[in-house]
């Protein structure tokens, strides 16, 4: 072979190498595409059954409690309808330690939820997605919230800093469920649950329960962590252990140095296998929609004293105070633009100090 064919054959060859990584490349690279598709399909198709199942049991939930308002009597003490200040003798005022106070006695209606749709401006501008605010104060429930929202677009730079997966670009979706429910009568106990899905880098469900009396109940407390033991234990042992510690831990008032309520569990960041903690998720609501309706038909008509409601606002301050000072959840409501009133729904009626 001449120099100059040898020459012209190692050219080809070179060429033909170069060809072959080209569409070795090229294919490697429709392959990343294809599979870079399927993820963002995955992903949308996740936040969409997570979406839809969060308003689902928004209007499951405000349903149960407007069954609670409709069967509830009027808040006034069934044993006494006497105020006690209207009477001289002694019996009366042995009775007045059971005794609902006249302004409370007053006849009112049961309620419904009243729902106010609201929209939120993305902070480069765009459209950031929103959510329904659902809020009734009624005879049964002095005030109850519970919200849905879905929302979108890039974090505030302090918030990018803060939320997990969120550091590289600061893009988000974020949606989920949250009740509070602050009941009329100090026989029974506040309650907060909430849940939700949050994508950024990752995605990773989020959530917790926990219960706040205004006395203590042993059996009450009982039958409420045991609603959420068996859905932990179902899915992990040590679960419920570990994630009623997270609840303690994350709802104490530290300047107070006591804990907001009587527990239940909390917890964040679960990403281990998705359809298994979507399914986690979903029966932590089924369980808060069983156990909490069953609290309130058992101590909703007991009557109650002035000293019980008083402690009742007390407690109300405490838990006013853990919201305005330590709560994530209204720290990434205002920081993400979401509607101020929604955000801060969580907020007793009334409360002292």
């Amino acid at each position: 072979m001449t120099k100059l064919s040898q020459q012209h054959a190692e050219r080809q060859g070179a060429e033909q190498q170069d060809a072959e990584q080209q569409d070795a490349e090229q294919q490697d690279a429709e392959r990343q595409g294809a599979e870079q598709q399927d993820a963002e399909q995955q992903h949308a198709e996740r936040r969409e059954q997570a979406a839809h199942w969060f308003q689902t049991l928004r209007d499951r939930l405000c349903k149960a409690l407007e069954n609670l308002e409709e069967n509830s009597q009027d808040p006034k003490n069934p044993q006494d309808p006497q105020d006690p200040q209207d009477s001289e003798s002694s019996e009366s005022s042995e009775r007045s330690k059971s005794f609902v106070p006249r302004a409370e006695a007053t006849t009112i209606a049961a309620a419904r939820f009243r729902k106010e749709r609201w929209q939120r401006e993305d902070t480069r501008g765009g459209d950031g997605g929103g959510g329904e605010m659902a809020l009734m104060r009624g005879r049964t429930f002095e005030k109850a919230g519970v919200n849905v929202s879905t929302v979108y677009g890039t974090f505030d730079p302090t918030l990018q800093r803060e939320i997990k997966g969120a550091a590289q670009d600061g893009k988000f979706w974020a949606s989920g469920v949250s009740l509070v429910a602050h009941p009329r009568s100090p026989r029974v106990p506040a309650a907060h649950f909430n849940t939700r899905y949050i994508h950024s880098a990752h995605g990773w469900f989020g959530g917790g329960a926990d219960l706040t009396p205004n006395e203590d109940d042993p059996a009450m407390r009982e039958l409420f962590h045991n609603a959420f033991r068996r859905v932990c234990d179902k899915y992990e042992q040590g679960r419920y252990e570990a994630y009623a510690k997270a609840c303690d831990a994350y709802f104490t008032i530290r300047h107070r140095n006591r804990v907001r309520g009587a527990g239940g569990i909390f917890f964040d960041d679960l990403r281990e296998d998705w359809q298994r903690d979507f399914d986690f998720v979903r029966e932590t609501g089924e369980a808060f929609l069983e156990v909490f309706p069953k609290i309130v038909r058992a101590r909703i008509n007991l009557p109650w004293s002035a000293e019980q409601r008083a402690q009742q606002l007390r407690v109300r301050g405490y838990y006013a105070e853990f919201n305005l000072i330590y709560d994530r959840g209204t720290r990434f409501g205002l920081l993400t633009k979401g509607n101020p009133d929604a955000v801060l729904m969580s907020l007793p009626p009334l409360a002292a100090w």
